[in-house]
Order: C-alpha cells, then structure tokens, then sequence
C-alpha cells in the first residue's frame, strides 16, 4: 500500500483554497485540515468575550483557553469552538475583517501550529492556509501556492457572501482582500509567502474543478 502524503496548499484570502483542498482530500481519501477556520474560531471568541485584538499575551492567553475542534461532516468539514458548533458563525464579516489582526500575534501562532502539526500527524492530510508550506508542514511531499487576480478574489467573495445571505459591495470586497494581502504578509510571525520548493497555480481563470485536478496529478505523480 502507497504511504499517504501531506499536501500543503497556501495562498492569501478567496484563491479558493479551501474548495480546492476539499475537493483534493475527498478524491484522495484524506483528512481536510482548514487551518483558517481554526483562526476564525478564536477571532470569533475574542470578539465575543471584548477582549483587546492587538494585545499579544490577551490573545495568547484567551488561546490557551480555548478547545479548537475540526469534525468531518456529510455537509463538509464542522468547526467546534469549546464544544459549540460556530461552523457559520465564523464566516460573519465582523469575523473576516478581524482575522488577520488575530493571526498576526506569535502566540496565536505558536499555539495553532501546534495543534495542526497534531492533526496532520501520522495520516494522509491536505491542508491549507497562509504558513503551511513553510512553516506548519515544511516537510510536505506536495507543496502549492495559489493565487488569483484581487478582482477575480473579489468576485468569488461576493458570490460565497451573496450565498449566505450576506451584502458587501464588491469594491468593498476588493479593498478589504487587498488590505488581508498586506497585512498577512507584511506580519513578523510566519507571514505570507511561497515557500521556494511550492508549486505556483493562478487560479483566475481557472475553474475550481480545473485547479483540483491539476493538484490530484501532482499529488499521484509523488504518490507513484
């Protein structure tokens, strides 16, 4: 039997990641970690609880008491944020306008990282997220990175928000994902970037099926 791979998928905010690296994990046989719900989830709780985003150690601290749980479903993957599904809950625009600020502090960090390299040990995963590929799975057999055009980002953003029921202008969206880009790789903890053995794949006029199947052929070409 093939020992299983860690594929790594990284890129900055609506490159389609998660819809691809599910896609991916669901062909392969393998566990789907989405590392950004994991940030949104304890974004969602420091918003809840008021506490002060920009302080490294009420950050760090609020983590330590926190359980971040990530569940298979029939519906896709299920987020539990101390036991409570927050599965919608975290994709609120209160929640990805504050994200980035949360995932910038190093403790914050620190902690995730710990508890990805605990879900991806010993089995075949596909995660995705900003600091995969060069920091949570530096190891990985199949590393990406994937990016589209901050219009064509825009776009699909407003399509997901027009799906659940949420209204942001699209010019709203375009400056807010450009302002995401900059942060994230701007921060001093693991920022964004292509760790230099990733696969570069733009994804802007590419169909979700289309980007999943060109990472299933990397992934069998290795596995071979």
């Amino acid at each position: 039997m093939t020992k299983p791979i860690q594929i790594a998928i990284d890129g900055p905010a609506a490159a389609g990641k998660s819809t691809i690296a599910k896609i991916v994990a669901e062909q392969l046989g393998y566990v789907y970690i989405d590392t950004g719900a994991m940030y949104r989830a304890i974004t969602l709780k420091a918003l809840n609880e008021e506490i002060n985003m920009a302080s490294n150690e009420q950050a760090g601290a609020l983590l330590m008491d926190t359980e971040i749980d990530l569940q298979p479903s029939d519906n896709g993957q299920l987020v539990f944020l101390d036991k409570k599904n927050v599965t919608e809950a975290i994709r609120s625009q209160h929640v990805t306008k504050a994200v980035s600020e949360m995932a910038a502090h190093a403790q914050v960090r620190e902690r995730m990282v710990e508890l990805q390299k605990q879900f991806a040990e010993s089995r075949g995963v596909v995660m995705d997220g900003r600091d995969i590929g060069t920091h949570v799975l530096p190891e990985a057999a199949l590393k990406i990175f994937m990016s589209a055009s901050v219009e064509e980002r825009a776009r699909r953003r407003f399509d997901d928000n027009a799906n659940r029921g949420i209204h942001v202008p699209i010019e709203e969206l375009q400056e807010e994902i450009a302002l995401r880009d900059k942060m994230d790789s701007e921060r001093e903890a693991s920022p964004l970037r292509k760790a230099d053995d990733a696969i570069f794949i733009d994804t802007t006029e590419l169909t979700i099926r289309e980007a999943a199947d060109e990472i299933l052929k990397l992934a069998k070409e290795r596995l071979s």
